[in-house]
């Protein structure tokens, strides 16, 4: 019995994007069209096979240990991007400033989409969802060459739609104007979540 469940619900690409150098900027550059591999962009500084650990997974590991790395991309949402923007006060917010790889129109409450879910495009290209991306202050910079004075407004504004981070389970072709497929995890939410969210 298949453990994943097609949905009818996708959503465009509307932005592929590439971050070169982290340590120079965080900003992404536009990509038309990629080739995704299993380690992810090529020559995205997110990607690879594994990575050092950070402060996302400090409970279980010590900062900079080599783990698998679950989040070779950074997906967003346009309506959601468009909802922080209004939460910021800025005319518009656009992915390549938070660093995004991809930005994807039509899926409703993206960033809570369940964790395992897969995104797949027509070439057959797949991505596993592995947990919501918190926000954090490094697109700060980056929004205030544009908006001076709102980059700190971010974090905040963005909490609970700041998107998901995903990995590669299939490789393949994907460019701008194609559409992803949602397929969910077929098994019900654990029943000790809220208790254990609660402690």
């Amino acid at each position: 019995m298949p453990a994943l469940k097609p949905t009818t619900y996708s959503g465009t690409v509307r932005w592929i994007g590439r971050v070169a150098d982290r340590e120079a900027t965080l900003a992404s550059a536009p990509l038309e069209k990629v080739e995704i591999t299993f380690e992810g962009i090529s020559g995205e500084s997110h990607g690879g096979l594994t990575r050092s650990s950070c402060s996302r997974v400090k409970s279980q590991h010590p900062r900079g240990t080599e783990i698998r790395n679950t989040r070779q991309l950074s997906v967003v949402s346009a309506e959601e991007l468009s909802a922080i923007a209004t939460k910021m006060g800025v005319e518009s917010l656009s992915p390549h400033q938070i660093g995004a790889s991809l930005m994807i129109e039509g899926l409703p409450d993206f960033t809570h989409l369940p964790p395992s879910s897969r995104l797949q495009g027509p070439s057959g290209v797949t991505f596993i969802v592995d947990m919501e991306n918190r926000p954090c202050h490094l697109p700060a910079p980056v929004i205030n060459e544009t908006d001076p004075g709102k980059g700190g407004k971010f974090r905040s504004a963005a909490e609970g739609m700041r998107g998901v981070t995903v990995s590669v389970e299939r490789e393949g072709e994907l460019a701008v104007g194609d559409v992803l497929t949602l397929h969910i995890p077929d098994q019900r939410a654990w029943a000790q979540l809220e208790d254990v969210r609660g402690a």
